[in-house]
């Protein structure tokens, strides 16, 4: 046998580059890596890179400076999946920073993002993608690019991705789209109405939270309320409320209901399955503020229309609102306060809430809480608006007026504005008009009467038999036919007082009347279950400024509560706003206008009176023929051919505030009273100079003007 020679190796191929294993020291060789053309150092690369960026913002910030993104936006199109898979990742953990952000958004990079959450992609794609879009659509230009380029669709069909942290990704990312109206439309186009109430069922609280905040948002459309009740979404939201383990959740649910409450159709469903009740039930025995507080505003919100307010007062939410005023936190009465206000538009549930809600708002006029006073003084106002027999407030608040220790600015406020609202108590109690306080139909003058003693409504006094007193001068330039006495007149406080109807069969209203009538106002947390995985021009007296009115409108009809008395209409007081709105109103000047509207006022009261003969002006005599005629105290002012100062002041004050002349109404001793205006007077040098105050003489010298302070104005005012 021969000797057996040793095989020799083979030697590797010239072409071939062994394996070199390189560790890395900086973030700044992965960077440089990011631009191999070889897929496994690509994926290491993105991989190290993540890992980095999760360290913390001033690492990403290292990265975005080393020009990381430029080169990672380029692998998010790249072949292998694995590249692109951690490409994403790097994506998502970095666009939490700002700087990120904003040079994200150069790169338009929304577009390469939305097509990551195709169905075929891996799960983990689909978690950083939307993690990523979720950060950017913080941003109004992000929102519309996610919506223009498609990105809606593929977000809401993610809801329902098996994995926890796409949903959440995905619903925080749809809430913050959904906040714009555009928006909002599309998501309900593309039905996402029962994704979002499969969330409610979720385990993990932050994506039940998210599902519901985002329906809060969406649910303010009416549209949307209509599907949500149409899937029964209503029944999902009462059933978290039922449920004591989702406390945590009740103040977004009841955020939900309140838009619902809006809705008279959807409020319609609630209350056909019982839900009101539940919901009432619900909120009575819960002592959680914020509950309470959001309940409160619901009930505001939905109260501006006529016929929720009536449902509401069918499902007694009086009751609720008046146990609120009794909580221990002040922003809860608040919001009950103004709950109260936005009810008053019902007459019933205004009777309901005045016999026990005022002497508790009144209390909260001590409370230290300005925000407080304030919304009960807002509340009593509202209260008491066209109610006789809630205006009987009024006697509590003049005791607390009268006492030093308990008086203060909100009980003077509360007690103003509760006689701004019942002006024929306020001319009897105080003996004084302003130029804002505007004399509508219904009005009354029964005189001065002393505290203490008790204000008769008309009714009242239409009862009374025929006396040598005084008669009560009645104004009601409406015709018969526009009387409306219904108890329960449900009035909306965004409409006017009448109809536009009403208002063409009526007596003239000038622009002012219309405008000056009385006026009724995320991050990832812990889960149940388990752990997420990750002029010029001809000077004119000064106009006083727009006051802004917090108070509901109310219909300017004859309130005469639970009564078939209707008060006789006065066809010559029409006729004398007629007149004179024709031939005075188009007079160049608020000064001309004065002077005319003096004269014309004179004229129809029995001229002017020589002031030696004002002895022997008689006009008791003719009044105490009317009252007999009439059978009754009560006298329409048109039917007086003799009127003193008291008389010519209150007629001068009426067709002055139908006109939109700015005037007061003073009254005097011994049946004295007078009208003040305010006028401009003339500069040589142009100058704008303050207006000046005039007593306007409607007895003596009809329209002339007396400066205020002089003896001559004083003497008019005086006997």
């Amino acid at each position: 046998m021969g000797k057996k020679v040793k095989k020799e190796a083979e030697s590797p191929p010239k072409d071939v580059f062994d394996p070199l294993l390189i560790e890395s020291k900086t973030p700044a060789t992965a960077v440089l890596m990011l631009s191999s053309p070889e897929n496994e150092v690509l994926a290491k690369a993105c991989d190290a890179l993540y890992k980095f960026a999760s360290k913390g913002d001033e690492n990403k910030l290292t990265l975005l400076d080393l020009g990381a993104l430029e080169h990672l936006y380029k692998l998010l199109s790249h072949e292998d999946p694995i590249v692109r898979r951690n490409a994403v990742m790097v994506f998502g953990i970095m666009a939490s920073n700002h700087d990120v952000k904003k040079l994200l958004r150069e790169l338009d990079v929304t577009n390469s993002l939305i097509s990551q959450l195709a169905p075929e992609e891996d799960v983990v794609v689909h978690e950083f993608a939307t993690l990523c879009l979720a950060h950017m659509a913080v941003e109004y230009t992000t929102k519309v690019k996610i919506f223009e380029q498609g990105g809606l669709e593929p977000l809401i069909r993610l809801l329902g991705s098996p994995d926890p942290d796409v949903k959440k990704n995905s619903v925080e990312c749809l809430y913050l789209l959904v906040q714009d109206f555009q928006n909002r439309a599309a998501v309900r186009e593309l039905n996402v109405i029962p994704p979002l109430l499969g969330l409610l069922e979720s385990e993990y609280p932050v994506i039940q939270l998210l599902a519901l905040q985002t329906l809060e948002v969406i649910s303010k459309d009416r549209e949307t309320r209509i599907i949500l009740g149409e899937n029964k979404g209503l029944d999902f939201l009462l059933n978290i409320l039922e449920n004591n383990e989702l406390s945590d959740l009740h103040i977004e649910t009841l955020a939900v209901l309140g838009n619902c409450l809006e809705d008279v159709h959807t409020l319609q469903l609630i209350q056909l399955t019982g839900g009101i009740k539940k919901l009432l039930s619900f909120l009575e025995i819960s002592t959680v503020p914020g509950i309470q507080k959001n309940a409160a505003k619901a009930i505001t919100k939905a109260a501006y229309d006529a016929e929720i307010r009536k449902i509401l007062h069918w499902e007694e939410v009086e009751k609720f609102l008046l146990n609120l005023l009794e909580t221990n936190n002040d922003e809860v009465k608040v919001a009950a306060s103004q709950a109260i206000s936005a009810m008053c538009g019902n007459i019933d549930s205004k009777s309901v809430l005045g016999l026990q809600g005022i002497p508790q708002l009144v209390q909260l006029l001590s409370s230290n809480n300005e925000e407080v006073k304030e919304a009960a003084v807002t509340a009593l106002s509202n209260l008491t608006t066209a109610s006789p027999r809630n205006a009987s407030a009024l006697d509590i608040l003049e005791e607390i007026n009268l006492s030093t220790k308990r008086k203060n600015k909100f009980s003077e406020a509360a007690l103003e504005k509760l006689l701004d609202n019942n002006l024929s108590q306020k001319y009897s109690r105080m003996g004084y008009l302003s130029s804002s306080n505007i004399i509508t139909n219904g009005f009354y003058d029964c005189g001065q009467i002393k505290h203490g003693e008790k204000f008769l409504s008309l009714e009242e006094l239409s009862k009374q038999e025929l006396t040598d007193r005084r008669a009560i001068i009645f104004i009601n330039a409406k015709p018969q036919e526009n009387v409306v006495v219904e108890k329960a007149q449900d009035v909306s406080p965004s409409h006017s007082r009448t109809s536009s109807r009403e208002k063409a069969s009526s007596s003239v209203i000038s622009p002012i009347e219309e405008k000056q009538e009385l006026s009724g106002h995320i991050s990832k947390s812990s889960t149940r279950g388990k752990g997420l995985r990750k002029g010029k021009g001809e000077k004119e007296e000064e106009k006083p400024k727009e006051v802004i009115n917090i108070t509901p409108e109310v219909q300017e009809e004859i309130n005469v509560e639970n009564s078939h008395w209707l008060p006789p209409p006065d066809f010559i007081l029409m006729d004398y706003i007629n007149d004179a709105s024709k031939t005075i109103l188009p007079l160049t000047t608020t000064r001309e206008q004065v002077v005319a509207l003096a004269q014309f006022v004179a004229d129809k009261m029995g001229g002017p009176v020589e002031i030696e003969k004002l002895h022997n002006f008689s006009w008791e005599l003719q009044i105490s023929e009317i009252e007999f005629e009439l059978k009754c105290n009560i006298v329409p002012i048109g039917k007086i051919k003799r009127g003193t100062f008291y008389h010519r002041a209150l007629l001068f004050k009426v067709i002055a505030d139908r006109m939109g002349i700015n005037c007061s109404l003073v009254r005097g001793k011994y049946n004295r009273a007078w009208n003040e205006v305010k006028l401009v007077e003339d500069s040589p040098k142009g100058l704008l100079l303050p207006p000046q105050e005039y007593v306007v003489d409607l007895m003596f010298e009809p329209g002339c003007l007396m400066k205020q302070g002089t003896a001559k104005a004083d003497q008019y005012k005086c006997i």
